[in-house]
């Protein structure tokens, strides 16, 4: 497995090896040994059946050849009928069991991915760029289930196809298996010729297409500000160069495939060609009639459909290897256990210990710090932005681990922060999030206690109206109490608020503050305040400054100070004083 950099200071996801993607492969298909048997077998049984129309051609030739009468073609044309008739119903039988077992191995992948994606530590998704992971979660996925359901039947089909056609000619004559044969060498050349340049080519496409993918949404996400920097020029020009990167690789993709392309033809008439006069040799010295020429004429025409399908799969295989590979390097990735409760520490006790850390190596943003929080209690981060309080938070909350010194938290701990999400679906299926056999009272308990119900029970089918994406939208503040319910019902030791009534409006954030002291009773709360009102409502106030706990202790000792809460009150409060 390896990473790889596609611009300076960022360090894309691993992608597996060739070796680690098929075996990867082999254990998705552990314990389907037998779907996959009875599939290729059906194959292979409708495949043989479809060869006997060859020899039937050639019979009827013979017998037009002979002057036989209209009656001695009536077996073999109704023979041809039921031979259409049987390969159809098996190859349909086959391709429908292939094609599940396919979907099965995709689910299996599929599920895989997602797990240990949402597990990577959100500082590799950041080193690696969004970007990355989205182009892996969409259009690797796309073109790996694209080759599942399309590509892996055809190319079963083709394979049978042109292993049985090749015994077939054998058995018509030696000498025909050896004229097709000749074909071989070339397509072998060109297929190898072909795997050389296309996996690297595919695996490249890959990653200028999640770099571009990543530029976009720097540029988009970020269109506000781009804007009020005047920095439109220099995000086109970026857009533009990937894009043209992305458009470069792409065109080096279709000229690769049009010199396959030449090359195969090429085979092709050679293959046919000596098929044709080893069939004109043998037939002037009566070894074989001209129907047995004829069928393996026929024989080696009907292969150019599933040599050329099999070679031009292999355009989709490459593409589907290269995303599978990327898929595999997620997948492998380690899930990591979750965090146990100190086994020293008191229940709900939070106790931070010469804690360091930092993003980019030699660039620490947190120094040294310590901290206790005794069991029930409150304590507000404060302090300027880029002071290390989110990245604290975090750190207690296990979305980052410790870089230096240790964390220890006397039970499970739940977080709600500033970008809160509302998955699509029912109201009640997005509470049970956090508590699955939660019942329909311990529901409504849920968003009463964060002042949630009302507005709940007055949506259009109350909990079981459809919020988030294409339905019903929540307000912030809504999402934010929905959020504070699942909390409730989680029901953690410790809780962690990052900055969570931040993006409501100032009634809205009254509101909130108001849910959150409800959410929070009974449990050691670690909260980054936005506003400052939070703070003061606190058990106490740590104070952070260039990542160094700086002042600890309650409202009015710090206030008492004169130290740098001091100074951040009385801001807070001029502000506020001055507000219309």
């Amino acid at each position: 497995m390896s990473a790889t950099q596609d611009t300076p200071g960022r360090e894309l996801l691993p992608v597996a090896t060739a070796p680690r993607t098929r075996a990867a492969v082999r254990e998705l298909l552990r314990g389907r040994t037998g779907a996959a048997v009875a599939a290729f077998a059906t194959m292979a049984a409708a495949t043989a059946v479809g060869l006997l129309t060859q020899p039937l051609l050639g019979h009827i030739v013979d017998e037009v050849a002979e002057r036989r009468g209209v009656d001695a073609l009536t077996v073999p044309v109704l023979l041809l009928a039921g031979v259409a008739v049987a390969q159809g119903i098996g190859t349909a039988f086959g391709l429908s069991l292939i094609a599940r077992l396919g979907e099965t191995l995709l689910a299996g992948l599929r599920e895989r991915f997602v797990r240990h994606a949402l597990h990577l530590p959100l500082t590799q998704v950041e080193r690696a760029g969004t970007g990355d992971l989205t182009a892996r979660v969409t259009g690797d996925i796309a073109v790996v289930a694209q080759a599942v359901r399309h590509a892996l039947p055809e190319l079963a089909r083709s394979v049978l196809t042109i292993v049985l056609t090749f015994g077939a000619l054998a058995v018509l004559d030696w000498r025909f298996l050896l004229a097709a044969l000749i074909a071989v060498p070339v397509q072998a050349h060109t297929a190898q010729w072909y795997v050389r340049r296309a996996v690297p080519l595919y695996a490249e496409q890959r990653i200028v297409t999640g770099t571009q993918q990543q530029q976009l949404l720097d540029t988009i996400g970020g269109a506000a500000t781009v804007r009020a920097f005047r920095m439109e020029r220099g995000h086109i020009e970026a857009v533009t160069s990937r894009s043209s990167a992305a458009v470069a690789v792409t065109l080096r993709g279709v000229r690769l495939v049009l010199r396959f392309y030449a090359r195969l033809h090429i085979g092709e008439y050679l293959g046919l060609g000596a098929v044709l006069l080893t069939g004109f040799w043998l037939v002037r010295d009566g070894s074989v009639s001209i129907g047995t020429a004829t069928a393996a004429a026929l024989y080696f025409h009907s292969l150019f459909n599933p040599i050329n399908a099999a070679l031009v799969l292999m355009d989709d295989a490459q593409s589907a290897q290269a995303g599978l590979a990327r898929l595999v390097g997620v997948a492998d990735l380690p899930v990591p256990e979750p965090a146990a409760p100190a086994p020293d520490a008191r229940p709900g006790e939070v106790t931070i210990t010469g804690l360091t850390y930092a993003y980019r190596p030699g660039s620490p943003v947190l120094h040294g710090v310590d901290l206790t929080v005794e069991p029930g209690e409150r304590v507000a981060l404060v302090g300027a932005s880029g002071a290390g309080k989110t990245t604290l938070a975090r750190i207690v909350a296990g979305i980052h681990d410790a870089g230096g010194g240790s964390v220890r938290v006397g039970g499970a701990v739940g977080l709600v922060s500033q970008e809160v999400h509302v998955f699509a679906g029912p109201l009640e299926d997005d509470l049970r999030l956090a508590r699955p056999d939660a019942d329909e009272a311990a529901l409504h308990a849920a968003l009463d206690r964060v002042g949630a119900l009302e507005w709940a029970l007055t949506l259009p089918d109350g909990l079981r109206t459809v919020v988030g994406e294409g339905g019903h939208r929540l307000t912030a503040t809504q999402a934010q109490q929905l959020a504070l319910a699942r909390l409730v019902l989680a029901d953690p030791p410790v809780a962690v608020l990052d900055e969570a009534t931040a993006e409501a409006g100032s009634a809205g954030a009254r509101a909130l503050e108001r849910a959150a002291d409800r959410a929070l009773e009974g449990r050691t709360a670690l909260i980054v305040a936005h506003r400052l009102t939070q703070a003061r409502a606190a058990d106490r106030i740590a104070v952070l400054d260039g990542g160094r706990l700086v002042e600890c202790g309650t409202h009015d000792e710090l206030c008492a100070t004169g130290g740098v809460y001091a100074g951040l009150w009385e801001t807070w409060s001029s502000a506020r004083a001055v507000a219309p």
